[in-house]
């Protein structure tokens, strides 16, 4: 088993590179254990810059499974991207460890992590084939043979519909076909895992959701795991089988698509991830005759029997109430509260519709077409048991 590099473009017109790392490892690196038992796990890793001045992450913990498709989202300057580059080894964690395989790469050098790392820019070399483009991992990193070269090239780029195009250049193609070549060239690689930062940035609308398809079919078949780094909530909700929400350099919840966008573990989440984004208003907790309320300057609520186990010693606090749009109901009745219907946002097969009662502003969620833009004021209903609530400073309580 050959060692091998990693494989790097580098131009004078461009700081990012897409790197593919290489395609046999060390004995430090691998073992022969059972594929079914190959996995990443990282642990307590800290990275810092400026003699720790700056903390990009700190105490990220996450196991990564064989076949499975990670997501790593939250804000600019979150630790998203620090993360997979600490996981690629192409910045040195402070602290923490980092396996694959069971075996510890922390301080590998890139080309001895076996793992393939595709960069924001699709930086194809413009004067190569796309079948040399694909290729070129494996001529520099690697001393197969040509036969067994041709035959990986020609497998993925059947696999990624390239077949027809494999003698052309890359400006004869389109962005999403550049970035099939693109992922191709590490794909050839074989490697334990990809990882991905946000490499549909330079794409239009269309070209990302079809994009999105292909990586997700593709990741599949592979059955190879992906971590993939983004800031688009709504790509991190339609890839992943798991989700890393993260901010100020914190894992604030792992969980899947479902766990993360109905079951938030603090305030952070709730308001990150989904569009339109979630009602959070001030409330108090309040007793009355027939028992714990919650109320707002607006509307005043009956806290579930949940609700009520977790506030019966916090009667007099101040919390924030969270609700999302499609559990605000218009109704032609008596609502929970009244208000203006301020703007109708069309979202194709449903509408936006945005209030404002007092000083609050709130979202609803309605079919396509069933309030008027001439319509002034409505009734809204809340359907309290799928509520939340948090402490002010984001702290979830149930």
């Amino acid at each position: 088993m050959s060692e091998t590099t990693i494989a790097k473009e580098q131009t004078e017109s461009t700081s990012t590179e897409e790197t593919t790392m290489s395609d046999t490892t060390t004995d430090s690196a691998r073992t022969d254990q059972d594929s079914d038992n190959d996995h990443i796990q990282i642990e307590g890793i800290q990275k810092t810059f400026d003699d720790g001045a700056i903390v990009a992450c700190d105490d990220v913990n996450i196991n990564i499974d064989k076949g499975e498709f990670v997501i790593l989202v939250g804000p600019s300057g979150c630790g998203k991207t620090t993360t997979l580059r600490c996981i690629a080894g192409l910045e040195e964690p402070d602290k923490g460890e980092i396996r694959v395989g069971g075996n510890d790469i922390t301080n590998l050098a890139p080309k001895d992590r076996n793992l393939a790392f595709v960069f924001q820019s699709i930086a194809l070399f413009p004067h190569m084939s796309v079948r040399k483009n694909i290729r070129f991992g494996l001529d520099m990193n690697t001393d197969l043979k040509d036969d067994e070269k041709r035959r990986r090239v020609e497998e993925v780029a059947e696999t990624l519909g390239l077949e027809e195009m494999l003698d052309r250049k890359p400006s004869s193609l389109s962005g999403g076909q550049q970035q099939r070549v693109s992922l191709g060239r590490a794909m050839v690689m074989e490697p334990e895992a990809f990882l991905l930062d946000e490499p549909f940035s330079a794409l239009d609308a269309n070209l990302r959701d079809e994009m999105r398809v292909e990586v997700k079919k593709i990741q599949r078949e592979l059955n190879t795991a992906m971590v993939f780094v983004t800031h688009d909530q709504e790509e991190a909700m339609t890839l992943g089988d798991k989700i890393v929400v993260m901010n100020d350099g914190y894992v604030q919840q792992i969980g899947t698509p479902y766990e993360i966008y109905n079951d938030p573990t603090n305030r952070f989440v709730a308001d990150f991830i989904g569009s339109p984004s979630p009602n959070l208003q001030k409330c108090t907790v309040e007793r009355t005759d027939s028992g714990l309320v919650l109320s707002t300057d607006v509307f005043s609520v009956p806290a579930t029997d949940e609700q009520a186990e977790h506030l019966k010693d916090r009667v007099g606090e101040t919390l924030i109430y969270g609700i999302r749009p499609e559990y605000l109901t218009i109704t032609d009745g008596d609502g929970d509260f009244t208000a203006s219907l301020d703007v109708i946002e069309p979202l194709g097969d449903r509408d936006a519709i945005h209030l404002s009662a007092d000083d609050m502003s709130f979202s609803a969620v309605t079919p396509q077409g069933e309030l008027s833009r001439e319509t002034e004021r409505v009734q809204v209903n809340i359907q309290t048991e799928e509520s939340w609530l948090f402490e002010q400073g984001g702290t979830r309580i149930v």
